[in-house]
């Protein structure tokens, strides 16, 4: 309901939500996608052999590919933090992973040691090596990919696409939608 109120009032915002897993639970998933989001965010972290290090890898992808055919239109991101240890190949198995579930926005970023009890940064990436990812990701179908060290997980819809968000918003939202959320009178 907060995304209809948030876009009723100023109709040119765009509303992201970066979640959780969910534990599993994709009809909590249906459920925010449903929600007038639009974009759906639920980052990956890392390559598949560092998830159980990293984070828990319960439900990441299912979670991604249950909000993309949960509603038609719906704009899916995520994200890789680099500087893990992975490998080249890796995070190309990692980008098709994401392109096979239809994953539209990809951001990659350096992953930096937030306290001395986290993972330690076994490589600081180099600029050159982030823009080889944003153009291989590119290539892969991303419609959009950010990629650099100080690149940040969430909120990035490029200017230049913001129209395009609008205008499916507005071919797929239906009047039922907007009557049950209705603000006003």
């Amino acid at each position: 309901m907060t995304s209809f109120v948030l876009q009723k009032l100023k109709p040119d915002i765009l509303v992201e939500c970066l979640t959780s897993d969910f534990r599993g639970d994709l009809e909590a998933v249906s459920l925010l996608a449903d929600s007038g989001l639009d974009v759906f965010a639920h980052n990956i972290e890392t390559v598949r052999r560092l998830q159980r290090i990293v984070r828990d890898p319960r439900a990441g992808l299912n979670v991604l590919k249950h909000a993309k055919v949960s509603k038609d239109g719906m704009v899916t991101k995520s994200s890789i933090m680099l500087g893990l240890g992975e490998s080249d190949e890796e995070v190309k198995e990692a980008m098709a992973d994401l392109r096979a579930i239809g994953v539209d926005i990809l951001t990659l970023g350096q992953y930096l040691q937030p306290t001395p009890l986290h993972l330690t940064v076994k490589e600081y990436v180099t600029p050159e090596k982030f823009a080889f990812w944003k153009e291989y990701g590119e290539s892969a179908g991303f419609r959009y990919v950010a990629s650099g060290p100080l690149v940040i997980m969430f909120g990035l819809v490029p200017q230049r696409d913001r129209s395009v968000f609008l205008q499916s918003r507005g071919a797929i939202r239906s009047e039922t939608a907007e009557r049950r959320f209705y603000i006003g009178q």
